[in-house]
């Protein structure tokens, strides 16, 4: 009987491990299509001033959402967040609609299927409803900015987000009031994974916050989207730009992200809000180094 119980609270994590995997395989399919429609982050993937461009991004849009929370401007927030999310699974679906259907029907049934989501996100935002939409922008982002940043960017870009989550989560805690603030407006940036049977998000009635401080335990895991983006990146950029043994390559920055989520899991369990890039951008970058030392004598860059 123990054997099972621990079994069944081992799924949750299972299930954790596999959004991983399924993101990183999608965005290794999608990109091809995505080159091919010109749905790109960054025009010339060599250019350093690329990195600039996206950290300047990330704070002015950190700063104004935490602005928009501090003045209690949720409606706003949930507005901006839900158009975001729409366009870019518009920008997931075409591409990969395209492979199988001709232009106007594919554009079709692409507008048809983001308005689906969106409909189903403001009418009954449950748990599966935000799962499905964060996996389809978790694959659209990982494409997106894998094809348009070369390796060594990637890898830069990598150790700034685990330097940055770290800080947000330990010293300043605004990441923890950003994910408090989007989880109680069901928001896509978080992918929830029940711990039990019959959970609802929609009948969550404290917030993360709130629960950490009268110690209660959660009923489902919470892990942000970007945990599983960032380290996908690496391995789309991998796969898309080494042309010898660049799936190898790919799949080996997968098992290593892998490896640092194992890592990660062993703090999670405990309850406690985690900075997961640090641990799965190491595990990536790891994954990434190790393979080419031992395929190349050297990681090619």
């Amino acid at each position: 009987m123990n054997g099972v119980k621990k079994a069944v609270e081992l799924l949750p994590i299972l299930f954790m491990g596999c959004l991983f995997v399924f993101v990183d395989l999608m965005g290794f399919l999608v990109a091809g299509p995505f080159e091919e429609v010109g749905a790109v982050a960054f025009e010339n993937p060599s250019d350093p001033l690329n990195l600039l461009y996206f950290f300047v991004i990330l704070l002015v849009f950190t700063a104004i959402i935490l602005f928009i929370i501090k003045f209690q401007k949720k409606k706003a927030l949930r507005i901006i967040f839900l158009g975001a999310a729409t366009l870019l699974i518009f920008y997931v679906l075409y591409p990969v609609l395209s492979i199988f259907a001709n232009a106007v029907l594919s554009l079709s049934l692409s507008i048809i299927g983001a308005t689906i989501l969106l409909i189903a996100l403001v009418k009954k935002p449950e748990w599966y409803v935000i799962d499905a939409v964060a996996l389809l922008i978790g694959v659209g982002a990982t494409a997106m900015i894998g094809i348009s940043l070369n390796i060594w960017i990637v890898i830069v870009l990598l150790i700034f987000m685990a330097a940055y989550d770290a800080v947000s989560v330990y010293r300043t805690k605004h990441m923890v009031d950003l994910a408090d603030s989007v989880m109680d407006l069901k928001l896509p940036v978080m992918f929830v994974i029940p711990k039990k049977r019959g959970y609802s998000l929609l009948k969550e009635t404290k917030g993360l916050k709130e629960k950490l401080r009268d110690e209660e335990e959660r009923e489902a895991y919470f892990l942000g989207v970007g945990d599983v983006v960032f380290p996908g990146i690496l391995a789309v950029a991998v796969f898309h730009n080494l042309i010898n043994n660049g799936f190898v390559m790919a799949m080996s920055v997968l098992v290593g992200t892998l490896f640092g989520f194992v890592a990660l899991t062993v703090y999670v369990v405990k309850g406690k809000p985690q900075a997961g890039l640090p641990f799965l951008c190491t595990g990536a970058i790891l994954g990434y180094v190790i393979a080419g030392f031992l395929l190349f004598g050297l990681p090619p860059i």
